[in-house]
């Protein structure tokens, strides 16, 4: 159960903060001007902090904002009932929006990772990695898949991988408590297996 409560808390990550407090790289940084930023600063300056701040929080909300557009707002529609169907468990429902938003916008990579999201909540782990390799073929640096893919793997005993897929996210959003802490229990597992 904790293993689905990480899952969920990686992928459903919370929205955007509206604060404004200091970037990793100098002066203070509003809300509104982290919504200038390209794709690749917001990801450097998300790499370059050192855990969680409430300025990683906005950054990480950010790309969040981003990955959860499609270019559509037919799909933009359907997405969201789609996530309205998660958060009410209503998985087959939630399958089938995202079936058809994946059927509109084939290059959108967050509703390969919700479905991803929601074969993970029925333990269909195969279709689910599919999904998060979809995912991450289309967005490399998509932590959150990323983060999945290494639990899945964990729960399939193939440690070694998982541990590189988690270091992984981590590397890109150093402020996963959830991921850093799963990376430690992973190394002293793997560690002990080495005595």
């Amino acid at each position: 159960m904790a293993r689905i409560l990480l899952f969920l808390t990686l992928l459903l990550l919370p929205g955007i903060a509206a604060a404004q407090d200091a970037s990793p790289d100098g002066p203070p940084v509003a809300s509104n001007d982290i919504k200038s930023l390209s794709e690749d600063q917001l990801f450097a300056r998300l790499a370059a902090v050192d855990g969680p701040s409430p300025q990683a929080k906005r950054l990480e909300a950010e790309i969040l904002r981003r990955f959860h557009r499609s270019g559509s707002e037919t799909a933009d529609l359907l997405f969201g009932r789609a996530l309205e169907a998660m958060n009410a468990q209503e998985h087959a429902l939630c399958l089938d929006l995202l079936d058809e938003v994946i059927l509109l916008e084939p290059d959108f990579a967050e509703a390969w990772n919700k479905r991803a999201t929601v074969y993970f909540l029925k333990r269909d782990y195969g279709n689910s990695l599919a999904d998060i390799r979809k995912t991450l073929a289309l967005e490399p640096r998509h932590f959150g898949a990323l983060a999945g893919l290494g639990m899945i793997l964990e729960t399939l005993g193939r440690d070694e991988e998982a541990l590189r897929a988690l270091q992984r996210a981590l590397d890109l959003n150093p402020q996963l408590e959830s991921v850093r802490e799963s990376v430690e229990s992973l190394e002293k597992k793997l560690s002990g297996r080495a005595i």
